[in-house]
């Protein structure tokens, strides 16, 4: 898989793991996510869920921005294993667990996404289906 190339259904492999990047959870970002999103979230247990999820899905979309993706279809199974402290860095992966076509102009690409702290110990994973062009 070369980038910035898009990447096609055909592109993708089941049991492949695509690295999603980094990123940290900023301690003065959290304290403005949770005034404005988590009010009354005590920011001494960690970034809040819903933050969680926010730092996932902004690494998820940073990497398929060149992908030939046209929808996600779901967001299932989401699980939140603890609350990244102000510093943490996360490392984001998806491994492609099943493919199934659509005809002959897309298919369907089932994932499994997971965030990890810098122990690499697990922090959130979901499960995905997202349509994909074919070539």
């Amino acid at each position: 898989m070369s980038e910035p190339l898009h990447v096609h259904f055909e592109d993708l492999a089941v049991g492949e793991v695509v690295t999603l990047g980094a990123c940290m959870v900023d301690g003065a970002s959290m304290e403005v996510f949770v005034e404005r999103f988590s009010p009354g979230w005590d920011v001494s247990y960690g970034a809040p869920d819903a933050m969680v999820y926010a730092l996932w899905s902004r690494l998820f979309a940073d990497k398929v921005s060149n992908w030939a993706q046209s929808k996600i279809l779901a967001v299932d199974g989401l699980r939140y294993m603890r609350n990244p402290p102000a510093g943490e860095l996360m490392r984001g992966r998806v491994t492609i667990m099943g493919k199934d076509p659509v005809g002959d102009e897309k298919g369907i690409v089932i994932a499994q996404h997971d965030l990890l702290d810098e122990a690499g110990r697990l922090v959130f994973s979901c499960l995905t289906r997202a349509l994909l062009a074919r070539r």
